[in-house]
């Protein structure tokens, strides 16, 4: 992928691990356009600025990944207001359908805008966050992922330091804690191992995505 800050083609996620997950996936995925990833560290940060990324001159189209967490539905209602502020501030509609797209979610670029890309992880649906996503793509023999998921759960509720909504998170790491290189490799480096599988019926959809969203090379004047 194409690294450029000026690259007319943007996929703006929360932080480093979603970063990385991302263009191991694209680039084991092999056939998928060049666009450039932006760490906007955290999804504050992310949803303030897509206004300035999606108003940037000659930009072809600009994507978002977010994560659910435990509200999808509030998660959609903060990008769809965000987006739906720039009528205000800049003159110009984006509407977002009422409810994220299973696949994906893609708004069409008009004269005035480029396309525009949602995903919430893990699916567009569900509560969860990227860990979620990760998960479906261990495969599905893994005979570690019984054991790591064991771990976690056989640890007491009072002696753990993390909420409950972050026991997929927990209990990822302590997957990735029984690869090649513990304790250094992270879930973009599982990807590029082979050791997650990109074959999974989400994985595609998402792949999907990705090519739907920076397929074109027409380009904004």
């Amino acid at each position: 992928m194409n690294k450029a800050s000026n690259n007319c083609k943007v996929l703006l996620v929360e932080g480093q691990d979603d970063k990385h997950v991302v263009e191991h996936i694209a680039k084991r995925a092999d056939s998928v356009p060049s666009f450039a990833v932006l760490d906007r560290g955290g999804v504050d940060k992310l949803l303030k600025g897509v206004a300035v990324e999606i108003m940037r001159p000659r930009q072809v189209a600009v994507g978002l990944i977010l994560d659910a967490n435990d509200n999808p539905e509030g998660r959609w209602k903060s990008v769809s207001s965000e987006l739906g502020s720039m009528q205000n501030d800049f003159n110009v509609k984006i509407d977002l359908p009422i409810r994220p797209c299973r696949t994906g979610t893609i708004v069409e670029e008009t004269l005035d805008t480029p396309r525009i890309g949602v995903w919430l992880m893990p699916d567009n649906c569900s509560n969860g966050e990227l860990e979620d996503f990760v998960q479906q793509m261990i495969p599905k023999n893994d005979p570690v992922w019984p054991l790591a998921k064991r771990y976690i759960e056989g640890i007491p509720k009072e002696a753990r330091e993390f909420p409950e909504s972050k026991i997929r998170k927990a209990e990822i790491r302590a997957w990735l804690a029984t690869r090649a290189e513990p304790g250094l490799m992270g879930m973009g480096s599982a990807i590029g191992k082979r050791d997650l599988e990109i074959s999974g019926s989400l994985c595609v959809d998402f792949v999907n995505w990705l090519n739907r969203l920076f397929g074109s090379d027409v380009a904004r004047k």
